[in-house]
């Protein structure tokens, strides 16, 4: 039996062959000649005062709440189903984190839970493209203009996608990228950090490299120059191996988003028509770029049930992501309905840019019988996990 994997990374020879320059190169550390251009390339593709390469998204956040100037007593709204980076950003800094809830249909932070969440200590707002589709930007920078607030795009998952014809990672004044393995483009890990104001993305540089910037840049100076620490920074840079696959990797883009997009719209046509399921809702002013699919289960269904099912016949699944006020790092004393629903009932099928259309068709096939096998009579309590 074939296994047909949750994840997979569109990797190969052009990939390989940007590394072997690398070596030959001699410098594989970070902030040399491929972050270079890898940093020039994302600027340009986003129309970005500048663009930092980190070693992955949460750093970036990290790094968005120091130039922010978030400290203790500051409180930043983030969205609530996603996986709780933005959250860890803001207790990096001494920050307390409030959490949004999101919208039933896309997921997506509620830009209603935003507005009735500020108080005089909030200072910004992170919105969370959740798993590759855009939130409400227009809403949320109403808000955010109105009562003084930043607004950061944890974009982590949505390379790719768009907003109102705008590209995720443009859609706010910082944009946090991930390059993990299961993004639509990758380098196993990785990260940027995209600003609209140079001095935003300056300062993000300066501090990823524990505060004295370019070690590659300094042995380009005949005369030796011997940085000072004058403030405490951070190990967060791309090596120039991950950088030159993100090079090839961002060339490919829209290659990979088209299978991705091919195999969403499949399962949506095989899908539609099973009582027991729905499939994920695009709204028509923006695009998907599928790092995941989730469909959502009737509350009738037992996702345990379905997802051991799913594993029997080789199937990978998730459950989906995380309503993050339940964490108990967080301790919070919030309330969200919504996301801690989805957080319950969502379930991750098989999604990358390598299935092919037979793969989808069998994942389909095993997830109606898992789901018609492992729902509870009509008119039977409610409860699934």
């Amino acid at each position: 039996m074939d296994k047909i994997p949750l994840v997979y990374a569109s990797l190969g020879e052009k990939e390989l062959a940007a590394v072997a320059e690398v070596f030959s190169s001699g410098w594989p550390a970070g902030q040399g000649p491929q972050g270079k251009a890898l940093e020039a390339q994302l600027k340009e593709r986003y129309g970005a005062g500048d663009a930092v390469a980190v070693s992955n998204c949460g750093a970036a956040l990290h790094l968005a709440m120091l130039a922010f100037g978030v400290k203790p007593g500051d409180e930043v709204i983030v969205a609530d189903y996603t996986f709780p980076a933005p959250a860890h950003a803001v207790r990096y800094v001494g920050g307390t984190p409030v959490f949004a809830d999101v919208r039933p249909d896309t997921g997506t932070i509620d830009p209603e839970a935003v507005a009735a969440l500020v108080t005089p200590r909030t200072v910004g707002i992170i919105a969370v493209d959740t798993l590759g589709l855009p939130a409400d930007y227009t809403e949320l920078q109403q808000i955010a203009d109105r009562h003084g607030l930043f607004v950061v795009e944890d974009a982590a998952c949505a390379v790719g996608a768009t907003y109102k014809g705008r590209e995720a990672g443009a859609l706010a004044e910082v944009a946090c990228l991930s390059f993990h393995g299961r993004k639509g483009a990758t380098s196993g890990e990785g990260g940027a950090l995209i600003a609209a104001d140079p001095a935003i993305g300056a300062d993000a540089r300066q501090r990823s490299s524990f505060g004295i910037g370019s070690i590659y840049d300094q042995a380009q100076v005949i005369d030796m120059p011997i940085p000072e620490f004058t403030e405490i920074g951070y190990n967060f840079k791309l090596s120039d191996i991950a950088a030159a696959i993100l090079q090839v990797q961002l060339g490919r883009i829209g290659e990979l988003l088209d299978r991705r997009r091919a195999v969403a719209a499949r399962y949506a046509e095989l899908l539609a028509d099973e009582e027991l399921l729905t499939t994920p809702y695009v709204p028509a002013d923006r695009t998907h770029a599928w790092q995941s699919y989730l469909v959502t289960l009737d509350p009738r269904v037992n996702r345990a049930g379905v997802a051991a099912d799913l594993r029997a016949q080789g199937i990978g699944c998730l459950h989906g992501t995380w309503a993050s006020h339940l964490q108990p790092a967080f301790d919070a004393k919030q309330n969200c309905p919504v996301s801690a629903d989805l957080f319950r009932r969502n379930l991750g099928i098989p999604m990358h840019a390598e299935l092919t259309m037979s793969q989808v068709e069998r994942v389909v096939e095993v997830l109606r019988t898992a789901v018609r096998a492992n729902a509870k009579p009509t008119g039977a309590l409610k409860g699934a996990s």
